[in-house]
């Protein structure tokens, strides 16, 4: 089954911000699009912005004249649903409330033909839900464009327990033909990218409820080590936080308040204060004109060690052998069976951030974990309070060495970019064992739906088997509610035979 007929009418009800940007996709695709809303006048509304829209892409140069005259034409506001009668696909992007969903698709249903295909845009019910009052059920799909939909190329094309094969398959290569990236996953909280990105929020407000970091300095360095685009904190102030929030409940009460999906008690704190971030001029960061943004925690400069001595391979950290020495530092190297550090000339140890604390051991700094540790350009250290300043100050000064910012955080087993990453990998392990979609769908969806720099299981082939098992199986060892038990489908893929060079 292929894309639907191009010279067909698609409909798209609801005509808010996805509505409206839903439209212009299809229209720019050279759709005939049908406009409702039940609001009288708000279709019509909808339409001279859309048009609008596109007279500034022609300004961009990024669409003819012509081709936008075309699309214009092709865009016709509906006063009932009646008039959306012969439409070969309805997208619905109206308010997220179960109820309203399902009359609307109960009275479409009543309209359009039997082999018109019936598309819910929803980012946080279920498909099935919706899907259910249908007399149908068969011919109705999710379709998750993301906001901005003209901008964003991800479509999550969402398969209810009910939905056909071919129905699911119509929706995916009408995307495609849209210009989009489609992926196909199943019918579960979150779907994809709302399910798996859970934990780049929680570990960065969990790390700050701990009061290991402030906000400025976690979002550094995700940014400027993890390689993520942006922080955790300014992306929830830029999303909404209420909006995010909301996001975090939903999937928790989905998954039946499982540990894992907890939302965070300072998250709910900002939301109930009204800082719900940019939009309220306020969230974990002040937008008022003249505020001062504040600066991540950046250590004073040290004296870098003599020499350091390397014991073991250093993992997925082992790059920085070749950096150390590049930048003049002389490196002594030592085997080792059973561990993997840097040893510092005052008898320190420098090691990958694993799950443990400093705390535990005699003079411990831990590092986090670098995407790329010769184009990051920001470390951070985690100590404990008995630490002995010379062995932090050898490692800040060594990092330093190397061109790197360092922040010093608080004694966070797995700090900060290690333990975010990990349980993303767990997530998408388990999602993959228990059918969501598959490796590469959820590396796709992570990429196009969120910017991460690698998906999932990109990270975990760069990482090594085992690392995220663990360094998990370490944290839940400290906190053992649960949040870190690594999942079954991760236990099995860091024990199971390493069948190819290469597998992740």
């Amino acid at each position: 089954m292929t894309a639907l007929d191009l010279s067909s009418p698609v409909a798209v009800v609801g005509t808010g911000t996805m509505g409206q940007g839903i439209a212009q996709v299809a229209l720019v695709a050279g759709r005939p699009v049908r406009l409702y809303d039940a609001a009288p006048g708000r279709a019509e509304e909808a339409a001279r912005a859309i048009g609008a829209r596109l007279d500034r892409l022609v300004e961009k140069d990024r669409l003819s004249a012509a081709d936008r005259d075309a699309a214009r034409a092709r865009l016709r506001p509906a006063h009932s649903l009646g008039e959306l009668a012969d439409c070969v696909l309805v997208v619905e992007a109206v308010l997220e409330r179960l109820d309203v969903k399902q009359q609307l698709f109960r009275d479409l249903e009543d309209v359009v033909g039997d082999d018109a295909l019936l598309a819910t845009n929803t980012s946080s019910l279920s498909v099935t839900a919706i899907g259910g009052a249908l007399r149908n059920p068969g011919r109705f799909v999710g379709l998750h464009f993301f906001n901005p939909a003209p901008l964003l190329p991800l479509v999550e094309v969402v398969s209810g327990f009910a939905t056909d094969v071919t129905s699911a398959t119509r929706a995916y290569e009408t995307a495609r033909a849209w210009g989009k990236t489609p992926v196909a996953c199943a019918d579960t909280p979150g779907f994809i990218v709302n399910r798996i990105a859970r934990p780049f929020y929680a570990e960065a407000f969990a790390v700050y409820e701990s009061q290991a970091a402030d906000p400025a300095t976690i979002d550094a360095v995700l940014r400027e080590s993890g390689g993520f685009r942006m922080g955790a904190f300014e992306l929830t102030d830029l999303i909404g936080q209420d909006v995010n929030e909301s996001v975090t409940h939903s999937v928790w009460q989905a998954f039946f308040q499982d540990v894992r999906f907890t939302p965070s008690l300072a998250q709910r704190r900002l939301v109930e204060s009204g800082r719900h971030g940019r939009k309220a001029g306020h969230g974990w960061y002040d937008y008022a004109d003249g505020a001062e943004r504040p600066e991540p925690h950046t250590a004073e400069k040290a004296r870098p060690p003599a020499y350091v001595t390397v014991e073991g391979d250093l993992g997925p950290a082992r790059e920085l052998v070749a950096l150390i020495r590049e930048a003049g530092i002389q490196v002594r190297e030592e085997e080792e069976d059973h561990g993997t550090r840097l040893l510092l000339p005052s008898g320190g140890q420098l090691a990958l951030a694993d799950g443990q604390t400093s705390v535990e051991f005699r003079d411990v700094v831990y590092f986090d974990l670098a995407l790329d540790y010769r184009s990051a350009t920001r470390i951070a250290l985690s100590a404990a309070q008995d630490t002995a300043s010379q062995t932090l100050s050898e490692a800040t000064g060594l990092f330093q060495a190397l061109g790197k910012d360092v922040s010093v955080i608080g004694d966070a087993p797995g700090m900060i970019v290690a333990r975010t990453v990990a349980r993303i990998i767990d997530l998408a392990h388990d999602a993959v064992a228990k059918g969501v979609a598959t490796e590469e769908d959820i590396d796709t969806a992570m990429r196009l739906g969120v910017n991460y720099p690698l998906g999932p299981f990109e990270w975990s082939r760069k990482l090594g088997r085992t690392w995220a098992h663990d360094l998990l199986e370490e944290l839940h060892l400290r906190e053992p509610s649960g949040r870190y038990a690594p999942s079954l489908a991760l236990y099995r893929h860091g024990h199971a035979p390493d069948k190819r060079e290469g597998t992740s």
